[in-house]
């Protein structure tokens, strides 16, 4: 009996390069055209922000390689936009500037991404099944979102050093024109007094050069830092609501998975 053999036997099958992986090197490549552009201008500082894109770009790989955490390629995707669009577009391209509310939506969309992963955390030890606690679903639901507030009280803790020693300004400036004081009150008196239409401040140097500042009183990161920790509270609540869901219903709400990090040996768990 003959046997017949497919000519295709010993031809290498090549695997089309994954949607994530299309995302990364296309990304990769725009840092890296950023940075010879940086460097035509002498823009050092701008120079440093696209290596340091390119070092972060690598963390969601040696991720999965080095700690046997799988990530879903929809997260892995928006991991590398959001590290692009913090670092090139909102930085080096200014879209902090020209769009109002750029910060805000990184911010919003950072609570949701860490409430994810601290909800992944959580749920593996809750289904493993030498683990002797189990947790309610509200109380994944509450260590997700104190999670991800943790995180982003740390990112604002950088912010504010960075402003503070490296005289930088990511804890961004705005105009108000009413403020609430004590110290420009009766001080013996505990007096508050409350000043309403600020129409400019004048800023008076040791040399007695003045500089105006218009449309109000400069507050100096205080309401963004609140924006921000707010923002992260909204990003962070959503998909914990949506995590107490797909814990309720797996098969259900099955798309919330495309979100969450799992060790590779757990996953059946």
């Amino acid at each position: 009996m003959n046997k017949i053999v497919s000519k295709n036997n010993n031809k290498k099958i090549h695997k089309l390069p994954t949607i994530n992986v299309i995302v990364f090197i296309t990304l990769r490549f725009l840092v890296i055209l950023s940075m010879v552009a940086q460097s035509i201008h002498g823009n050092w500082n701008n120079v440093f922000l696209c290596i340091l894109t390119l070092i972060l770009f690598t963390f969601p790989v040696l991720i999965k390689n080095k700690l046997n955490i799988e990530l879903p390629k929809t997260l892995e995707i928006i991991i590398y936009l959001f590290i692009f669009a913090s670092e090139i577009l909102g930085e080096i391209q200014n879209f902090y500037g020209i769009f109002k509310h750029w910060d805000t939506l990184l911010h919003t969309l950072n609570g949701f991404l860490c409430a994810a992963v601290g909800f992944s955390l959580v749920d593996i030890l809750n289904r493993r099944e030498n683990n002797h606690i189990s947790m309610t679903p509200i109380f994944i639901v509450i260590v997700s979102i104190s999670f991800s507030m943790t995180i982003g009280v740390l990112w604002e803790f950088v912010e504010f050093g960075a402003d503070r020693y490296l005289n930088k300004d990511m804890q961004k400036d705005r105009f108000i024109t009413t403020i609430n004081s004590k110290a420009l009150g009766n001080v013996d008196n505990n007096e508050l007094i409350k000043i309403d239409n600020i129409d400019k401040t004048i800023i008076v140097y040791d040399n007695n050069t003045k500089q105006y500042v218009i449309n109000g009183y400069l507050d100096i990161g205080l309401i963004d830092t609140m924006k921000d920790l707010f923002v992260n509270f909204v990003g962070a609540l959503v998909f914990s609501l949506l995590g107490f869901l797909y814990i309720k219903d797996r098969d259900e709400y099955n798309f919330v998975e495309r979100f969450l990090p799992f060790m590779k040996n757990l996953k059946e768990e």
